[in-house]
């Protein structure tokens, strides 16, 4: 009996900490969104402006956290050029406003795994540095490009999405590459095949495709 509470607590624990918020800042006079969205030990921090969109930095890693206060391990940070910075500590206080919405059966870290061909499927090794991450939490989403060892960063897009019978649509909030995809809609098909999810439909650029994603563990 011990064992099946201490189960089904750590399992409502690693629940209750899969959530997104957000709060605002002032720069230069401009309203900044803070988005942050963390699961049981991961956190990705987002600052992006909606009026006008703009995209301005995000960053993120494994955390450990006390007392409302997460101290980060980033694996990436899209301003380390500019501030070499690969740590963050971020204090929960009264601003954090939880946005979290429906849980969804896509919840979770996902890795660009490989892509189904007419010969069919072409994996590639997701252990390396070089990651493309997509990470899904209560209705939001954000895929990450970057280099765990360089700190390289190759750009990141994000926002809200729905499910529904195998369709699953994305609605752009913020995209680093080009402020003008804000706004835009991208409808897809999924289905989830033990631990891969396929990921079917047409590229920002309107070019078929059919991509895998394993879920990522520590």
């Amino acid at each position: 009996m011990k064992k099946i509470f201490l189960f089904v607590t750590l399992f409502y624990t690693a629940l209750a900490s899969s959530q997104v918020y957000h709060f605002k800042s002032e720069q230069n006079g401009k309203s900044i969104i803070h988005r942050l969205m963390l699961d049981e030990n991961y956190l990705v921090e987002t600052q992006f402006s909606s009026q006008p969109a703009e995209f301005i930095l995000t960053r993120g890693g494994f955390y450990s956290e006390k007392e409302g206060v997460f101290e980060v391990e980033l694996e990436f940070n899209s301003n380390y050029e500019s501030d070499g910075q690969k740590q963050l500590k971020i204090s929960k206080d009264s601003t954090w406003e939880e946005v979290s919405k429906e849980r969804l059966d896509l919840n979770g870290k996902w890795l660009m795994a490989g892509r189904m061909t007419d010969e069919g499927e072409r994996r590639r090794d997701t252990t390396g540095p070089r990651k493309t991450m997509k990470f899904l939490n209560n209705g939001y989403f954000q895929w990450i490009a970057f280099n765990t060892e360089s700190f390289q960063f190759f750009g990141s897009g994000g926002g809200f999405y729905t499910t529904d019978q195998g369709n699953y649509t994305e609605h752009i909030e913020f995209f680093s590459r080009d402020n003008k995809s804000v706004g835009r809609v991208l409808p897809f098909q999924y289905s989830l095949k033990g631990t891969d999810w396929h990921h079917q439909g047409k590229s920002s650029k309107g070019v078929p495709m059919h991509e895998i994603w394993a879920k990522r563990d520590r």
